[in-house]
């Protein structure tokens, strides 16, 4: 048992030092940020991932504005509240951009930030809902939870929104049930987190297993080659979203 523990406790301090390490990168970059009605009269709301900030979604934000989509970069505690604690933030910045008048609102978010939109949007919709992109979402949680749920470390370190995404059947993400809304979906195959990838079975991106983001209803899926940490910023992510958000689908697959 203490062997196991010490696993268990190693794997807490990897997930978690990532974690902090990428929260320090995104601070104070582009913390919360809005732009005005872009030319195609759409807004994107960008919702980060756990631990993170707005400022992780900043790569993310330029190339949507380039394409002339007005942008929401919602910051919030990730690490503070239980999920639907979370959830009013979505729909503060639905109420804020894209209500009055109303605008067609797309949804681009990262890990956590799917399970809140897919709760968001069990409860409510904008009055005009576009498509919506998930990268490296835990749609049917996470094994790393079931794991170190009980870990201290974890439980400090993670906050309470991480203990409700586990893959158990009254885990938040699998209490959501299928999806919907026309969603794509984006999943990562490379990790930096050895022992998380030891836990997880199958292909992962370090904290979620590629199969563990597929969710029923989606309209397409698609793996691309990047870490949990940092999908958002890869290059064929970002084009992908774009993609997505233009045609519904994903680009065509080389032959």
């Amino acid at each position: 048992m203490r062997a196991w523990r010490s696993i268990v406790g190693a794997v807490a301090s990897s997930v978690l030092a990532l974690g902090a390490a990428a929260a320090t990168s995104d601070e104070g970059r582009g913390a919360g940020t809005s732009s005005e009605s872009g030319s195609r009269g759409q807004t994107v709301i960008l919702l980060h991932g756990l631990g993170r900030g707005a400022g992780s979604m900043s790569v993310l934000a330029d190339a949507l504005s380039q394409r002339g989509f007005a942008i929401q970069n919602v910051d919030y505690p990730s690490r503070e509240n239980r999920v639907e604690e979370l959830v009013p933030y979505v729909a503060e910045a639905v109420e804020s951009c894209c209500t009055s008048p109303p605008t067609r609102v797309h949804f681009v978010t990262h890990s956590l930030g799917g399970i809140l939109v897919r709760a968001y949007l069990s409860e409510a919709r904008p009055p005009d809902l576009g498509r919506v992109v998930m990268l490296a979402p835990p749609n049917r949680g996470t094994v790393l939870v079931d794991t170190m749920r009980e870990n201290a470390a974890f439980q400090a370190g993670a906050g309470p929104a991480a203990t409700q995404l586990g893959t158990d059947s009254e885990s938040i993400p699998n209490r959501l049930g299928p999806v919907d809304f026309e969603l794509g979906v984006l999943a990562g195959d490379r990790s930096w987190n050895p022992l998380g990838s030891w836990l997880i079975p199958g292909e992962d991106d370090g904290t979620v297993a590629v199969e563990s983001a597929r969710i029923e209803g989606m309209a397409d899926f698609r793996i691309v080659p990047a870490t949990h940490t940092f999908i958002m910023r890869h290059p064929e992510a970002v084009q992908e979203v774009l993609h997505f958000l233009d045609q519904g689908r994903f680009s065509p697959r080389p032959e």
